[in-house]
């Protein structure tokens, strides 16, 4: 680990960014250029204490987990996220591979819909990024899959009316297949699978009808503590490779979904501040 280049290489590309860049206000009195360094640990979901010693050269070496989040948080590309790897004595993700790192294309366009929840997911359920709006409509999921909050977590089925669960369940089950199948090798989703099966009758089951389908835009319908009912188009978007897909929920105008989604966008996000 070089701790020298490491800490230089984070201030500077800490510093290149505006507040703007990662959906962030700017607010007064900003004297200093660039993201501060409590913006890039809120962002990375790390302590501010933890990051100021990475920059000031103290840090203990960072885990693998932790280094892929803070080169989302500071919008890096794929050749500036292996460089940050290298620093730290860790070897990069392999081509390929779901390596969680979330291009920098697909965080700007995430940043750009402060009106409507948006999130990138991996192909098989990880959750990568949510901007302001999403953690409003499903809460703060990152770092979780949604397939195994799905059949491990009772109160993951909530938000959704029950005669949509069995769909959604056999979607999830479907698309998980069809992933572990176009990489074989990969050991994330086939750990998920066996996991899964072990734990859930309802997964082995679903597992065994051999159901293989890709996530495609469709209606969705959330039941949200706050506003209530949102029938919601869902769109998605695919990354090169496919690997990643940006998620997008929006209502049509003129809509009781869509005055219900606006004052989500109002009222929802007071309650899912980063420290809840």
């Amino acid at each position: 680990m070089d701790r020298t280049e490491l800490a230089d290489f984070l201030r500077r590309a800490r510093t290149r960014l505006a507040p703007c860049d990662v959906g962030l206000s700017a607010g007064p009195r900003r004297r200093t250029p660039g993201l501060r360094r409590e913006e890039v640990a809120q962002l990375a979901g790390m302590s501010t204490d933890y990051y100021t010693r990475l920059e000031q050269r103290r840090g203990s070496h960072p885990s693998r987990q932790m280094l892929t989040a803070l080169a989302r948080a500071l919008r890096l590309t794929d050749v500036e996220r292996d460089h940050l790897f290298h620093l730290a004595g860790e070897e990069p993700p392999r081509p390929g591979g779901s390596s969680g790192h979330v291009r920098p294309g697909l965080l700007l366009i995430l940043d750009r819909l402060h009106d409507l929840p948006a999130s990138v997911l991996s192909d098989w359920g990880e959750v990568l990024a949510q901007n302001a709006m999403s953690v409003a409509l499903t809460g703060d999921q990152a770092g979780t899959n949604v397939i195994r909050r799905w059949f491990a977590v009772p109160d993951a089925r909530a938000l959704f009316p029950p005669e949509n669960h069995e769909v959604h369940a056999r979607a999830h089950v479907a698309s998980l297949r069809a992933v572990t199948a176009a990489r074989p090798d990969e050991p994330g989703p086939a750990a998920l699978v066996a996991e899964l099966r072990a734990a859930s009758r309802e997964f082995e089951e679903l597992w065994k009808s051999h159901d293989v389908v890709v996530r495609r835009p469709s209606p969705k319908r959330f039941l949200h503590p706050v506003v209530g009912v949102l029938d919601l188009d869902c769109e998605v978007l695919l990354s090169d490779g496919h690997s990643q897909q940006l998620i997008v929920h929006s209502a049509r105008p003129g809509t009781q979904t869509y005055e219900r989604l606006e004052l989500l966008r109002v009222v929802g996000l007071q309650d899912l501040t980063p420290s809840s």
